[in-house]
């Protein structure tokens, strides 16, 4: 009878795990409803090859052959459109820009799972189309992503050594961490839901979380790594942009804490972009 009992329970927990699971990649895609012509911005719209023939839709945004390119990354549930504030700004500074839909966002090639670490392969994606496409001269790299694109910028960054300069706003550093914020959200306990989920996460879809987590990456990077974490950061908490600080080569990394911002709006603080520009100048200057 006890048996039969245990049986029963590990059925139900695997319905419920199943369940959950699909609820995660249920978001459906959303494709941009503006672009940069909206703010005055000529663009070529280019389909970038990824992992397994997949394609990465994207804006390139060019100002010189000879200028650095930053790659702009948005984060989870979003697309491309996201990062017009950033374009708006950046093109001002001379740089040339790449701003792409993720895999299984906007209108990239779908992804039945995607995680940080597809992420991260997709900004590498964008890496080589840059370096191989011989539309710039200059191999000068650097990656701005937010939230969950931000860590995956610093996995990409820790991954290829071309990328020079890494702005990570509001960056996760484990996605255990992220997960277990969300268990908390929703009431459902750690031990044994949680806990389970995770593990029947990483069996069914041969997952390494630990190999995946921005923490354990940064310290690889060459990259010059920038980040910027709001202290009012109910998504990401801030304790994530600090184990990320701690864990970087601390001659190159960095972080601000801005006053008064949450995860989505750090942009808006008055010195944002001055921090940015200075930043950026240092890692990857304009010389043209």
């Amino acid at each position: 009878m006890t048996f039969l009992v245990i049986l029963v329970v590990l059925f139900i927990s695997f319905l419920v795990l199943n369940q959950a699971l699909e609820r995660m990649y249920q978001k459906e895609k959303i494709p941009h409803r503006a672009t940069p012509e909206k703010i005055g911005i000529s663009f070529e719209e280019v389909h970038i090859p990824a992992e397994k023939g997949s394609q990465l839709y994207g804006w390139w945004i060019p100002v010189s052959p000879f200028a650095p390119t930053l790659i702009l990354v948005h984060g989870w549930g979003r697309n491309v459109e996201r990062m017009m504030p950033y374009i708006s700004k950046l093109r001002t500074m001379g740089y040339n820009l790449l701003a792409f839909d993720a895999r299984n966002h906007g209108s990239s090639t779908p992804e039945k799972h995607p995680t940080v670490w597809t992420f991260a392969q997709d900004i590498r994606a964008t890496v080589h189309f840059v370096i191989e496409s011989n539309r710039v001269l200059s191999k000068k790299i650097g990656i701005i992503g937010l939230s969950v694109g931000g860590g995956a910028a610093i996995d990409a960054a820790g991954l290829d050594k071309q990328v020079q300069s890494v702005v990570s706003i509001g960056a996760i550093s484990h996605p255990v961490e992220v997960m277990k914020l969300e268990f908390q959200k929703r009431h459902i306990p750690y031990f044994p839901l949680g806990w389970l989920l995770l593990k029947y996460i990483q069996m069914h879809f041969g997952l390494n979380f630990e190999h995946i987590a921005p923490i354990n990456n940064i310290s690889q990077a060459q990259a010059h790594i920038f980040l910027i974490h709001g202290d009012e950061d109910a998504t990401i908490p801030l304790a994530q942009g600090k184990a990320l600080k701690q864990a970087g080569n601390p001659e190159r990394t960095f972080l601000w804490v801005v006053p008064g911002k949450g995860h989505s709006n750090c942009y808006t603080h008055p010195q944002f972009w001055e921090k940015v520009q200075a930043f950026l100048q240092e890692t990857i200057p304009i010389t043209v």
